[in-house]
Parts: structure tokens; C-alpha cells; sequence
């Protein structure tokens, strides 16, 4: 099902949109800049080792300005462009970058990117993005210009590479929490909702949290005929002049204040009637931690007993 942040327009192999957000600029670039940080700290790693191991193998200044030239263009290659291809073919489409954003390189289908889709958006990126090796300043507004305009916030290497980056964890939804209309409110208080059933007041609450996934016209349906059969099983009518789902909101709001009315009474009498039940989950676990109140009722037990038997037996 489509919630309200699916914007990545990826859709199952059962013909469904799935509930995906494409990433934007804003969460790109933090993870880009914690990729470069990551880089550098590579680099860093490869200057110190390959510096150790020349030393060791052909002693100090034995390498000319040309070997010392080729070994750092491999170092940049490796670090620019090894780096994300390496990542994103290992491990799912996500850098260290990704990983901590949250963000995922995966084809523009959905599935998983291969070492193609990788290498192919990474020397784009490097050419023409970050660091931009040609036309730098000019590369980058056209980078940018690209993924602010594209629909799913898509850059230069992903259009050549066929691939999307997506959101890998999605916030998790609160639920649709009803809330009463004000002008409804004392109208609501008198209710008789006995006969409203759990079915019908489902199908309300599902409709109310979906209102802004629907066209105006099926909501207009929808809200109508659902209206009619709460109008139907409850009463008394409602004060005429708002509309259906303002009715709707109120009821199921409404219903929803009773049901939490009558659970903290059902709590307040079982604390009253058995209160190790309410200081259990303070308690450290364990055999001694909830002592129940049964062995009151049977310490009561032998007095009556005893008062018909000469040594206390219960036979």
C-alpha cells in the first residue's frame, strides 16, 4: 500500500506501489559528506602503508617523480571510485555514507544494483559530480539542477546508470489518532453508540486515515456512504451544517474517549482488588518477584476447618 511519504514509484511484482521515499539533496549530501570523510581516512591508510611497504622493499628516494605520479593516480582511482563500487556491490547498494543515513542504491526496477550499475553512476560522479573532474563549477549546478527538477531525486550517475537511491528505513507511522471536532463535541457526549460494532467503526477509522490517498470524488463516496451506516445504528441526529467526515471524526473520537474512560476504570479496580498486579512490572523478574494473594484466601482455610475436626486434618 502507498503511504503518504511513497514518492520512489517502485512497484512489486503484484502490480503494487510499495511505501518507498525516494532520497532528496538534503539526505544525499549528508551522506556524501560522510563518505569523503570516510575516504580521506582511506587515503590516509593507503599513503601510510604504501609509504612503509616502499620504504621496505626499495629504501628511501629510490622511486622516481613518474612511478611516485602513477602510484598516486592508482591511490585516487581506488579511493574515488574502488570505494563506492566496492560498497555498493558488496553490500547492497550502501556505503558507509548510506548506511548511516539510511539510503540505498537500487535499480531503477527495485532490485538489487550490480557491479555494472555501480562502476557505471561512480565514474559519472566522479567525472562530472564530486569531485568533478570536468568543468567543475559548471558540472556541479547542472548535478544539482538535475536533482532538485528529477521526480524522484535522481542525480547524473543514477540516469546513466539506471538506479535510484531510496530511504532503507522509512520512519515508523504513529496511526491515525481520531480527534473530535469542536463544534461536535457536546453532540458527541450524548451518543448511543451500543449498537455501532467494530466492523463499521474499522472501516471509519481506515477511511479517515487514508482521505489523503483517495480522489476528491471516492472520498466524497466513501464518506457519504459510511455516514449513512453510522447515522443508521446511532443516535440522536446530528446538528445539520458540517460535513460527513467532520460526523465521522466526532463518533470515532468519541468512541475512542469511552473505550479509554472504561480501561482505566477496569485498571484502577484491579489495583484496588490485587495490587501485586500493578507493582509486578516494577519488580525484578524472577521466582520471588510476584508473590500472589491466593495463599491468603487458603491461610483462612484451616480456622473454619479446624472448628469441626479434633487435630486440624482436612480429610
Amino acid at each position: 500500500m502507498v503511504g503518504y511519504g511513497a514518492d520512489a514509484g517502485l512497484v512489486s511484482g503484484e502490480a503494487v506501489e510499495l511505501d518507498i521515499r525516494a532520497a532528496r539533496l538534503g539526505s544525499r549530501v549528508l551522506a556524501l559528506l560522510v563518505d569523503i570523510l570516510t575516504q580521506f581516512a582511506l587515503a590516509v591508510i593507503l599513503v601510510t602503508c604504501a609509504g612503509i611497504l616502499l620504504t621496505s622493499l626499495v629504501g628511501p628516494g629510490a622511486l622516481d617523480g613518474a612511478v611516485l605520479r602513477g602510484l598516486q593516480t592508482v591511490g585516487v582511482v581506488l579511493v574515488l571510485v574502488g570505494y563506492p563500487v566496492l560498497f555498493e556491490t558488496l553490500n547492497s547498494g550502501r556505503t558507509v555514507g548510506k548506511l548511516a543515513v539510511g539510503l540505498r542504491v537500487v535499480r531503477a526496477d527495485g532490485g538489487r544494483v550490480g557491479f555494472r550499475q555501480a562502476l557505471t553512476r561512480s565514474l559519472v560522479g566522479v567525472a562530472v559530480e564530486w569531485p568533478g573532474l570536468v568543468l567543475p563549477l559548471l558540472t556541479w549546478a547542472v548535478g544539482v539542477t538535475v536533482m532538485l527538477t528529477d521526480p524522484r531525486g535522481r542525480r547524473l550517475g543514477d540516469l546513466a546508470a539506471g538506479t535510484l537511491v531510496i530511504h532503507d528505513r522509512s520512519p515508523a507511522g504513529t496511526g491515525y489518532l481520531p480527534t473530535m471536532v469542536p463544534p461536535l463535541a457536546g453532540w458527541a457526549a450524548t451518543l448511543d453508540l451500543t449498537r455501532l460494532d467494530d466492523g463499521l467503526a474499522l472501516a471509519v477509522r481506515q477511511l479517515l486515515s487514508r482521505t489523503g490517498t483517495l480522489t476528491r470524488d471516492a472520498r466524497r463516496q466513501l464518506t457519504r456512504s459510511l455516514w449513512a451506516e453510522v447515522a443508521a445504528v446511532t443516535s440522536p441526529p446530528p446538528p445539520p451544517g458540517l460535513p460527513e467526515w467532520a460526523y465521522l471524526a466526532a463518533v470515532l473520537a468519541e468512541r475512542h474517549a469511552r473505550a479509554r474512560r472504561r480501561l482505566a476504570r477496569t485498571r484502577s479496580v484491579t489495583s484496588a482488588l490485587w495490587p501485586e498486579l500493578g507493582a509486578a512490572p516494577a519488580e525484578a523478574p524472577g521466582p520471588a518477584a510476584v508473590r500472589p494473594a491466593a495463599p491468603a484466601l487458603v491461610a483462612a482455610q484451616p480456622a473454619v476447618a479446624g472448628s469441626g475436626t479434633s487435630n486440624g486434618s482436612t480429610r
